[in-house]
């Protein structure tokens, strides 16, 4: 049996190896199924990257740990009786908002109805109503957070400077990336 060098043949073996390499790769990087509930967690193994994180999908801890850190800001501001009455306000407006109601079986069978043009419109007026509603929550806590900042001694308002700084938006909980580096 002969074998002659063919450069188009040698390139497609390489291409069709590199193939089966990325496939083989990407099947062995798959992840494993997800045990079945109530079972215990396995040794050495870690929650998934989205776990944990706030209690994001669980409301009843996402509550806690609000709570939690309203407590911890409270007592690191040393807030006076005088004080006690903006602190309640503030709180309550920097309450997560509820969550919009599913949409009932009748209000599906509507959208069902409706053709692609029709429901790309509704679901782009849902957004728009959405996004009205989301910017609405945040102008409420921006002027709550003001509000409550301008009864704060000047040292409560550094104080609560560096805490925001560690909780709002890029700041020390970065999800995957943990507290950013502490500057001193």
């Amino acid at each position: 049996m002969k074998f002659a060098f063919k450069p188009s043949a040698s390139l497609n073996s390489l291409v069709l190896a590199g193939l089966l390499a990325t496939v083989g790769a990407g099947a062995m990087a798959q992840t494993p199924p997800a045990a079945p509930a109530g079972s215990p967690p396995v040794a050495g193994k870690s929650a998934g990257p989205h776990e944990g994180r706030m209690g994001r999908h669980d409301p009843a801890k996402m509550q806690a740990m609000i709570a939690k850190h309203q407590a911890e800001l409270k007592a690191k501001l040393k807030l006076t009786p005088a004080q006690e009455g903006a602190w309640t306000s503030y709180t309550a407006a920097m309450q997560p908002p509820a969550h919009g109601a599913r949409p009932t079986p009748e209000q599906r069978a509507e959208f069902d109805k409706l053709t692609t043009p029709q429901r790309i419109d509704k679901m782009k007026e849902m957004r728009t109503q959405r996004m009205a509603e989301m910017n609405a929550a945040m102008d409420k806590r921006g002027e709550a957070t003001k509000t409550f900042y301008a009864v704060l001694s000047p040292e409560q308002q550094k104080t609560f400077d560096t805490e925001h700084k560690k909780h709002g938006p890029r700041g020390g909980h970065r999800g995957h990336g943990g507290p950013a580096p502490q500057k001193g």
